[in-house]
């Protein structure tokens, strides 16, 4: 069986968005969406810095890290395979996953 990704795991996953091997993401995914134990829902994270962003940080994470200063794009979200996650690159704090998964929502809207 494929390893199951948790909330708040950033890992290093296919670059569907650009001309790169990978990139990292952070899983947004509960424990109890559809399809759960194939894939999870990720937001991108990125070097660019943008000003609806939001920045990573050392203390962001409870383990692990990235090693370029890098900022969660939480209106960019995909869907990957756990069978197509090539490594882990850390944990985060459940606050800044929480952080991340609010503004993600806000963004979608819809949630009146």
């Amino acid at each position: 069986m494929t390893e199951q990704y948790t909330r708040g795991t950033v890992v290093k996953g296919p670059d569907l968005l650009g001309p790169h091997e990978y990139r990292p993401y952070v899983c947004l995914s509960t424990e109890d969406p559809p399809f759960r134990d194939e894939e999870a829902v990720y937001a991108v994270v990125t070097t660019t810095r943008r000003s609806a962003a939001i920045p990573l940080a050392e203390t962001d994470f409870t383990s692990g890290g990235l090693s370029r200063e890098s900022y969660v794009n939480p209106w960019v979200l995909v869907t990957i395979k756990h069978a197509d996650v090539a490594e882990i690159e850390g944990q985060l704090r459940a606050d800044t996953v929480d952080t991340i998964a609010r503004e993600a929502a806000t963004l979608i809207g819809g949630l009146d």
